[in-house]
């Protein structure tokens, strides 16, 4: 079995964009890449480039007219750009799309997907996924807040549906709570869903009460000690109780404390100390199988040391 970690990611994961000064940027890639060389981290990373989703496995989690209205809107912007339009098509007014951003959601969710298929393979022992846009806000037929296709809700149908695993988990420690993740995934006894995040908050949306998820929503100002505390209580046992073969990771870093996107006092100990217990659970029950992607983080600086964070856990060093 493979003992590395992977880290996939895609050029065309940079070239999505949403006008200056959005936060959901480039940059945000730069960042984290820089991290990992000055630090010498990425001796100990398994550097994969991913490959473009297949339609057929984002239908798992996404509608068909879903898909095709994203496809047609990025490529309906092309003629647009070329007959003197503007350079984004806006979805919402903090949502939008530019040329490149098909290729860029294809990317994303194929980096989960790859991912899923060489941590069951065995090649790897786990992976994280460096990718945007992000996931976790879209719903089966909604795309919404930064988010298009739900890179993580793919992969995890996809572990259940062309690996023929019986039961995942998906823990989302993200800052706004993965509204997109719980649409797709609530009510499927296969998957269970823990998360934390703040609330009330973005998105203010009903949450379901179902049976597979564990949510824990958290006021403002919520720091480190407490939530590991109610992971500790609420979460831990519920992995263990439901046994997933494996697990998948939205990974949101903007519950940091210096991030100003949100207003919980996370900090890099914190996310070494979740992702410590998540690998426990991964052996217990996975064999260490955990795909790990990239959902929000905004402040760069406390992006980049986390993922760092996050990482270095992850890949044992």
């Amino acid at each position: 079995m493979g003992q590395a970690t992977g880290y996939y990611t895609h050029k065309d994961c940079w070239r999505h964009e949403m006008g200056a000064g959005h936060p959901e940027c480039p940059q945000r890639l730069d960042a984290i890449e820089d991290r990992i060389l000055i630090t010498g981290l990425d001796a100990a990373l398994e550097r994969r480039e991913a490959t473009p989703a297949p339609l057929a496995d984002l239908e798992l989690a996404h509608g068909r007219m879903h898909l095709a209205a994203l496809r047609g809107l990025c490529e309906a912007l092309k003629a647009d750009i070329n007959a003197g339009g503007p350079p984004h098509a806006h979805i919402d007014t903090d949502t939008s799309v530019n040329v490149h951003s098909w290729n860029a959601i294809l990317a994303s969710a194929g980096a989960a997907i790859d991912a899923t298929d060489a941590v069951i393979a065995g090649e790897l022992a786990n992976a994280f996924c460096a990718v945007r846009p992000p996931g976790h806000h879209a719903m089966r037929d909604k795309a919404m807040g930064f988010c298009f296709v739900n890179n993580v809700a793919v992969a995890a149908k996809y572990a259940l549906e062309r690996h023929g695993l019986k039961r995942v988990a998906i823990i989302d420690f993200d800052v706004h709570h993965g509204n997109g993740t719980e649409d797709i995934v609530a009510g499927d006894d296969r998957i269970l869903m823990c998360s934390f995040y703040q609330h009330p908050f973005y998105p203010e949306c009903e949450h379901s009460n179902a049976p597979n998820l564990v949510n824990l929503p958290v006021p403002a100002y919520t720091r480190g000690m407490e939530i590991r505390e109610l992971i500790d209580m609420m979460w831990l046992s519920r992995l263990d109780a439901h046994r997933p073969q494996m697990l998948f990771i939205s990974a949101g870093f903007d519950a940091h404390r210096e991030d100003d996107m949100g207003q919980l006092g996370l900090v890099e100990n914190d996310y070494i100390w979740i992702t410590e217990r998540l690998m426990e659970v991964a052996r217990r029950h996975a064999g260490g199988r955990i795909v790990s992607c990239l959902e929000g983080g905004y402040s760069l600086s406390a992006l980049a040391r986390s993922v760092e964070a996050h990482l270095r856990v992850l890949a044992g060093v």
